[in-house]
C-alpha cells in the first residue's frame, strides 16, 4: 500500500518494531535517484532451537548456483515492506511478519545496474518450503554455518549486524 504522497505506508503483518521499519523504508524509497536503479526487499528469517540457538533460513538458486537470504525485487506501487513479505512467501513457502528493519545493501546486479535490497528479520507464522524454479533447496542453519555456505559478502556482513545488534546469538 501507498499513501497519496507515493511513499510507503504501514503493511498487514509488521511486528511490533514496524514503524523502525517503515522509517528505513521511507529512506530507502528515496534513495532511488536514478530511474536505472533498481530497488529490492528480502528477508532474515529466524528461529530458535529448543536449546536456545537461533537458525536462520538460506535459499539455493540453482539458476544463479548461489546460497542466499530470500529476496527480490519491488512491483510497480509496491512498498519495501509489501515486497518483502511477498517475496518470502514465494522463495520459502512460508507466510511470516516483520520483526524489525536490519539494514540494506548496495551492489551492481548480473546486469550492471545499481540495486538496493532492504532486509527485515522475520517470524514465520507458517507454511512450508515447496521446490520452485527460483528455489531448489532451503536449509535451517545456525548464523556461523550460515555465514560459512552463504556465496555473497553482503549476506554475511548482514548475520553479522544481528549477531552484533543482539537480534540473533548461536550456541
Amino acid at each position: 500500500m501507498q499513501s497519496r504522497s507515493g511513499s510507503p505506508s504501514s503493511v498487514p503483518g509488521v511486528g511490533k518494531f514496524g514503524g523502525m521499519g517503515r522509517t528505513a523504508a521511507r529512506v530507502l524509497w528515496h534513495r532511488k535517484v536514478r530511474d536505472d536503479v533498481v530497488r529490492g526487499a528480502g528477508g532474515i528469517l529466524l528461529r530458535e532451537m529448543p536449546e536456545g540457538r537461533v537458525e536462520v533460513a538460506v535459499v539455493h538458486r540453482p539458476v544463479r548456483t548461489d546460497w542466499s537470504l530470500p529476496k527480490g525485487k519491488l512491483d510497480p506501487g509496491e512498498s519495501y515492506e509489501e515486497c518483502a513479505l511477498r517475496e518470502v512467501l514465494e522463495e520459502t513457502g512460508y507466510r511470516c511478519r516483520l520483526v524489525s528493519f536490519v539494514g540494506f545493501t548496495e551492489y551492481r546486479d548480473r546486469r550492471g545496474r545499481p540495486k538496493v535490497v532492504g532486509y527485515w528479520v522475520m517470524e514465520v507464522l507458517d507454511g512450508e518450503f515447496a521446490v520452485s524454479d527460483e528455489v531448489d533447496a532451503l536449509r535451517w542453519l545456525e548464523l556461523d554455518q550460515a555465514a560459512e555456505i552463504m556465496t555473497y559478502e553482503r549476506d554475511r556482513e548482514l548475520l553479522a549486524a544481528l549477531d552484533t545488534i543482539g537480534l540473533a546469538r548461536s550456541g
